[in-house]
């Protein structure tokens, strides 16, 4: 197997101290046997809801950067990164001083919501990010460990501050699994917040995308907001993300989100930006909000702020701090070693311009997913902003829509029915050749790219040739079942591309 890292050996920090579960030196049965027991105790032993494991059946033992070792001694291009939350990669130098240097000092590693140096440093570092303008007016509330406690503690906020109970929120939306976030997500199975359309071009809810499409979703919210018959009284908050990622990596348009804070911002409703996934730099941008200039009333931060490790914040304007002591707290809201490896995370971040890398290096792979789209109708659209890129798989043999019905934009694919198992074909096939993906998406037929914004030219181009040699052997295989009676699928290509990981 070729692979454009190394993953790092030996019993120091990134590796493992025992030698059960370091494969390196150990025979191949013998590393397998390892590998498929750990697999099959967690499988007895652990919850029916574990997620990831069910599709990426391996055991990480050793990581570094891009790459992940198993204990099957196979290595992996991590295009997870631990759902977003890895903006540095895997067990980067910088974070794991920071770590080293907290456990060195004899610091106190839980503090609760005490003042300490570690955790003065980590807000000074995360204000000095902020949109302009935001910071010289802002609190900061460390909230429990997960960024869905992040979200609801902002709905808490918003309540307390307007008086208001209700909540606006989008389409396709992703906030979160407890009880508050999971009603303002796009799968709430009891609807308790008023759901709105969310702009996009492939599969745009009113037939047009594109520009128009963003100025009808921007009109029927002000109609929602303004018609006193609308059944949805003037929420007490509005929670949108700049880019939705388990949505489907659906980038918001700039304008539209101009025209979001603005008819917010008439009506003092307060507008939430959800950058859990989208912030540090994931996007081309420090935050995503930067993009169209906007800057919300109230932030929710978690994944990289962490850098790695669990950290869950909220941000907000001062005018709205009306809480009570205790009105939101959580005993684990003080992770000292979480702020010291967040603020290495931000700095190396801002310090090394990685948002500008993200956006020029996101902006070549899109450009080049866009040519492999052309070559493959099952790819239906390719989608994203910086390092966070889908690739929407479709049923290039299913019922197009009317003939009447124009494609969202000039020289647009007419959307056809969404694949989600060619999608989970993909993701196998990715794994096979030693890429781990994500899929999510409204029909989970979106193949997610969010590798670490260290990634190097290099890397990214073994990342895409291995998904377009997946891409590739799993539309082979679904044309096959299918037995299409339209043109023959195209033949195997002959690149010198890697095969497997193993």
């Amino acid at each position: 197997m070729t692979v454009t890292e190394s993953a790092p050996g030996g019993s120091g920090p990134g590796g493992c101290a025992s030698e059960e579960c370091a494969p390196t030196g150990s025979s191949p049965a013998g590393a397998r046997a390892l590998h498929e027991g750990i697999l099959r105790r967690q499988s007895a032993r652990e919850s029916s809801a574990r997620t990831y494991a069910r599709a990426l059946p391996i055991v990480p033992v050793r990581a570094r950067g891009l790459t992940i070792e198993g204990a099957d001694g196979r290595r992996y291009l991590d295009c997870l990164s631990g759902a977003g939350t890895l903006a540095l990669g895997h067990n980067h130098p910088v974070v794991l001083e920071a770590v080293r240097k907290v456990l060195d000092s004899g610091a106190p590693l839980h503090a609760l919501d005490l003042a300490t140096p570690v955790k003065d440093a980590f807000v000074d570092e995360l204000f000095r990010t902020l949109p302009a303008g935001f910071a010289d007016h802002a609190r900061v509330q460390f909230c429990g460990p997960a960024g869905t406690d992040a979200v609801e503690a902002a709905f808490k906020l918003v309540r307390a501050a307007t008086g208001r109970a209700g909540i606006m929120a989008f389409a396709g939306a992703y906030h979160g699994m407890t009880a508050g976030a999971l009603a303002a997500s796009g799968h709430a199975p009891d609807v308790r917040v008023a759901r709105l359309p969310y702009p996009q071009d492939y599969r745009c809810p009113f037939g047009v995308g594109g520009p128009r499409g963003a100025e009808l979703a921007a009109r029927w919210t002000e109609s929602v907001l303004d018609d006193p018959r609308s059944g949805v009284p003037l929420p007490a908050g509005m929670i949108l993300e700049p880019v939705q990622g388990e949505g489907g990596v659906i980038p918001a348009a700039d304008d539209w989100m101009r025209r979001m804070r603005r008819l917010t911002a008439e009506r003092s409703v307060p507008l939430i930006a959800d950058e859990i996934q989208t912030g540090v730099g994931r996007t081309g941008a420090f935050w995503g909000v930067e993009h169209s200039g906007v800057t919300p009333d109230v932030m929710v931060l978690s994944k990289a702020i962490g850098g790695s490790l669990p950290l869950a914040v909220v941000v907000y304007r001062d005018d709205l701090d009306v809480w009570e002591p205790g009105a939101h707290a959580g005993t684990f809201r003080g992770n000292q070693l979480a702020m010291a490896a967040g603020t290495a995370t931000l700095t190396h971040v801002r310090e090394n311009r990685l948002a500008e890398r993200a956006a020029t290096l996101g902006s070549r792979m899109l450009s080049q997913l866009g040519a492999l789209a052309e070559e493959y109708p099952c790819i239906g659209e390719v989608r994203g902003r910086g390092l966070m890129i889908g690739l929407e798989l479709v049923d290039p043999t299913g019922a197009a829509p009317e003939e009447d019905v124009t494609p969202p934009l000039p020289g647009a694919r007419v959307p056809r029915p969404a694949a989600p198992e060619l999608a989970a074909a993909v993701q196998r096939e990715c794994l096979r050749r030693g890429l781990i993906i994500e899929l999510g998406g409204r029909h989970a037929s979106v193949v997610r790219l969010l590798p670490p914004l260290t990634i190097t030219d290099e890397q990214s181009a073994a990342v895409l040739d291995r998904l377009a040699d997946a891409v590739e052997a799993a539309a082979r295989t679904h044309t096959d079942r299918a037995r299409r009676t339209g043109p023959p699928g195209r033949q195997q290509r002959s690149s010198g591309r890697a095969g497997g990981a193993g």
